[in-house]
């Protein structure tokens, strides 16, 4: 990944961060949308169940149109700009810590892991009230079976009516979950998108064919849509125990996710763990693609240098 001339530039990783945060978002919110909608309707024994992913993306669209699946965007992006931030930022810098003056250009586990392991942990304090948000948001369209009365009219709504009803404790709802995997996650994601970029660069550096801006964004569409699929791979059934813990009308359900996933496994098996998967992977490529091809061309921008 990046390597900087002087530690005084370290803001502006933050910023690149922050910037391929949004452009993660930009791409990827309707496929999370469907994914959150298929988690949370899909796992339940009674109400709405759709066939497929594509399934749940016409429904929105006939009785909501293109906002249903935009639906808890606007908390999303600031969680996402921040959370990108201070992700990519605190890898980077722990990163560059941790290697010391040894840094040959070779992915060593020994650093990716902890660096993005402890990115991770941090990031979900930042995640864990965004996406709570986000979730309620999501299931409350025109297929919810919430009555219009208690519907929230805004993420700030959803936000207060929750602390109102739950506690301050409440907006942090699956934060331990949420930490879980984010910190696993990110380790995966890391060290797949450092490894497919070393292998890659190695290759076209051995191929001595022509470095370009465009092989670049080549190289950064490929490492980050693999890490991307990588990270959902390793970690969806966190993220569907998730998604039911903090959108459980009960406020004293059970917290612990692997209570929730083995109630869920004898409840719908294995595929109910996955839930959301197509939507999921679907979303991850392109949005994780465009998330580092953001935030290469930013740190380029910027004179942060690569390693």
């Amino acid at each position: 990944m990046e390597e900087e001339n002087s530690t005084s530039s370290g803001y502006k990783e933050y910023m690149a961060g922050l910037l391929a945060g949004v452009s993660t978002v930009a791409i990827g919110h309707p496929f999370d949308t469907v994914k959150v909608k298929l988690q949370k309707h899909n796992t339940e024994a009674h109400g709405i169940q759709y066939r497929s992913a594509l399934h749940c993306t016409v429904r929105i669209l006939k009785n909501e149109g293109i906002k249903g699946l935009y639906r808890g965007a606007t908390s999303s992006f600031v969680g996402m700009a921040f959370e990108s931030s201070l992700l990519f930022g605190i890898y980077s810098q722990t990163k560059q810590s941790l290697q010391g003056a040894e840094q040959s250009g070779v992915p060593q586990p020994r650093v990716i892991i902890p660096s993005a392991a402890y990115g991770g942990a941090i990031i979900s304090f930042v995640l864990c009230p965004t996406e709570l948000v986000k979730c309620r948001m999501q299931i409350q369209g025109t297929d919810s079976l919430v009555p219009k009365s208690s519907r929230y009219s805004s993420p700030l709504d959803c936000a207060i009516k929750t602390a109102k009803t739950e506690g301050v404790t409440g907006i942090f709802r699956g934060g331990c979950t949420t930490l879980l995997r984010e910190s696993i996650g990110n380790a995966v994601f890391f060290s797949v998108y450092e490894y497919a970029r070393y292998h890659m660069h190695s290759y076209v550096k051995a191929s001595k064919s022509n470095h370009s801006n465009l092989t670049d964004i080549g190289i950064g569409i490929v490492t980050g849509g693999l890490a991307g699929v990588s990270f959902w791979l390793a970690v969806l059934p966190l993220d569907v125990a998730k998604t039911l813990i903090q959108t459980n009308p009960d406020k004293h359900c059970s917290r612990n996710p692997f209570q929730v996933l083995s109630s869920v496994y004898n409840r719908a098996g294995l595929k109910g763990c996955y839930a959301g998967l197509a939507p999921t992977v679907t979303r991850a490529f392109p949005a994780n693609a465009a998330a580092i091809v953001t935030w290469e061309l930013a740190m380029k921008l910027l004179g942060i240098k690569h390693d």
